[in-house]
């Protein structure tokens, strides 16, 4: 297959581009590079079947240029970060919403076959009823939430005006190696990097808002097998554990496993906006995808941490 991967040098984009080049199919990576990292793709520049096309969603013709002959599209790019949202909204909505725009129209018109969107849990706002199955009111409380609602939409428009294949994928809080660490980056990765460099994790608010916490390798195992459905469904679908975990709770897990438990968390003023609660009902991922997550939080803050503390070079 021809895959076209957008945000393919980021986080979750880059270890999709891993597998899927491993796999023997040929990968069109777009990235803007402005949360994405070379260091991410490096050992793929040079194979045969991958390509690194450097540009933006939000550009119509570059995505209208590299659409041709694609099979699948996976479209991850964006501006994901609350705290840059509530800056910089205008950026937020054309990136998130223009830039979907985008690769929707162009899919359509070069007849791809399927394309996978990456929303979010996001798009829910805090948790009325726990789990939280799909069919959850979309309530999201600040710019980046309101922008995935939007594109999230857009898909199931796309999907009933024109009956493109769309799998609308709702991924829980994800974390794990290459993850950005710094700026906007996920809680995860900002609290492993102080512990490694000595500095106590800053919890906002008194830290009993919640989320559940899926792992890099279970959610790209998540994409390959809906890549591999003969059709998507037509309805949103979760992906995440079904197991929330306090940022307290984090934080000491971060402390504990960085080894660093002569120190605590020091508190600062809760954010505007900030989702209370996130947790997954799963019932949908196991039964029209057949998945399940397989790396528990303690597993996988322990891989993460000794990924990250082979890159000294990112916390000392």
């Amino acid at each position: 297959m021809k895959i076209l991967i957008t945000g393919g040098a980021g986080f979750v984009g880059s270890h999709l581009a891993d597998r899927f080049v491993e796999k023997g199919d040929t990968v069109v990576c777009l990235d803007n590079f402005a949360t994405g990292d070379m260091m991410n793709i490096r050992p793929l520049i040079n194979k045969r079947n991958f390509k690194l096309v450097k540009g933006d969603v939000r550009d119509r013709s570059l995505v209208a240029s590299i659409m041709h002959d694609v099979d699948a599209v996976f479209h991850l790019a964006a501006q994901i970060h609350v705290d840059r949202s509530l800056v910089e909204p205008e950026l937020t909505y054309q990136t998130n919403v223009m830039g979907t725009l985008n690769i929707l129209e162009e899919a359509r018109k070069n007849d791809v076959s399927r394309v996978i969107y990456a929303s979010t849990s996001e798009v829910y706002g805090t948790a009325r009823f726990a789990p939280m199955t799909e069919a959850h009111p979309l309530e999201a409380s600040h710019p980046y939430g309101a922008s995935k609602v939007a594109a999230d939409r857009m898909c199931a428009a796309y999907i009933e005006t024109y009956g493109l294949d769309i799998a609308i994928m709702r991924p829980f809080n994800l974390y794990g190696p290459r993850q950005m660490d710094e700026h906007y980056g996920g809680v995860i990765a900002i609290f492993v990097k102080r512990a490694l460099a000595g500095k106590p994790p800053i919890i906002f608010g008194d830290g009993t808002q919640s989320r559940d916490y899926t792992y890099v390798s279970d959610i790209v195992t998540a994409y390959e097998k809906i890549l591999m459905l003969k059709r998507c469904p037509k309805d949103p679908i979760n992906f995440g554990t079904g197991i929330d975990l306090s940022i307290n709770e984090i934080a000491l897990k971060v402390l504990k496993y960085t080894g660093r438990t002569d120190m605590k968390p020091i508190h600062a003023a809760a954010r505007p906006g900030e989702v209370k609660r996130l947790i997954a009902d799963t019932c949908m991922a196991r039964d029209f995808v057949d998945w399940k997550p397989v790396v528990d939080i303690d597993t996988g803050l322990q891989k993460y941490v000794e990924w990250y503390k082979a890159r000294p070079e990112r916390w000392t």
